[in-house]
């Protein structure tokens, strides 16, 4: 599809008229007219309004001319996965899980390659092979190449070991000492609670990236500790297998 047709179908779906759409992103009704009609496009700046109304990225305004890569961990970028600043725009060069609410997720190649390998490995791919291929293909991508002179590296390191020590400061018996964070993805561990009362809950976000880890217990009976944390609040769980009959052992806000 073109731009202008894409435009036209994206206002129809959100019931907005071409004066509505006009006023949310500065411009005159004349100009998404034009815009529909094929006349014009968007400028750069408007483009990425439009982009954050419809929360859909610049490509797919513009048609989807490039095949994007996340130029961190080179997953293939559809709008859906995304990353997105703090602002709510769109960052077309990286995907949601390895950046964040402004911040780089991963700033060691071999904890994003481990990630990776266990993800690939249901895809085809033995571990060796897609270690081998994550091995080649990673050092070609933007953020690895520039990766040394990328402000917030330090700081987000030191942000990961402080809290690691609150966490270990909990002194959660049965827990090992937890020694390194993941970036997780909170779908995959987002888990449903039940309440003294009854009622189940669940704490995290599908669409948010964490910091966390598994740990296995101490004591013998097949249980993990799951650990979830962010800026906000420390979450600790114990439950089995692929997370079945889970237990919250600590909620704890920052």
């Amino acid at each position: 599809m073109e731009t202008k047709d894409i435009i036209l179908e994206l206002r129809n779906k959100e019931g907005l008229s071409q004066d509505e759409l006009a006023e949310k992103v500065f411009v005159t009704r004349q100009a998404v007219s034009r815009w529909e009609n094929g006349e014009t496009t968007p400028n750069t700046e408007t483009l990425k309004l439009l982009s954050k109304l419809f929360d859909v990225s610049i490509n797919t305004l513009l048609g989807s001319p490039r095949q994007m890569i996340c130029q961190c961990c080179g997953m293939p970028l559809e709008d859906s996965n995304i990353s997105k600043e703090t602002d709510g725009f769109f960052n077309e060069d990286y995907c949601k899980w390895c950046y964040a609410d402004g911040e780089y997720m991963y700033h060691d190649m071999d904890d994003l390659i481990d990630v990776c390998v266990e993800n690939m490995s249901g895809e085809g791919f033995s571990p060796e092979q897609a270690r081998a291929y994550l091995q080649d293909m990673l050092p070609k991508l933007d953020y690895w190449k520039k990766y040394k002179n990328l402000a917030g590296a330090e700081k987000f390191d030191e942000f990961k070991r402080k809290l690691m020590d609150e966490i270990n400061e909990l002194h959660i018996e049965g827990m090992p000492e937890v020694e390194k964070l993941n970036a997780l993805v909170g779908g995959y561990v987002n888990l449903e609670y039940r309440l003294p009362n009854g009622h189940t809950v669940k704490f995290l976000d599908d669409g948010v990236t964490y910091l966390g880890n598994q740990l296995e217990c101490e004591f013998e009976g097949g249980r993990c500790f799951g650990i979830v944390a962010n800026m906000d609040f420390i979450l600790v769980s114990t439950y089995e297998e692929n997370g079945e009959n889970p237990e919250l052992v600590v909620y704890k806000k920052r």
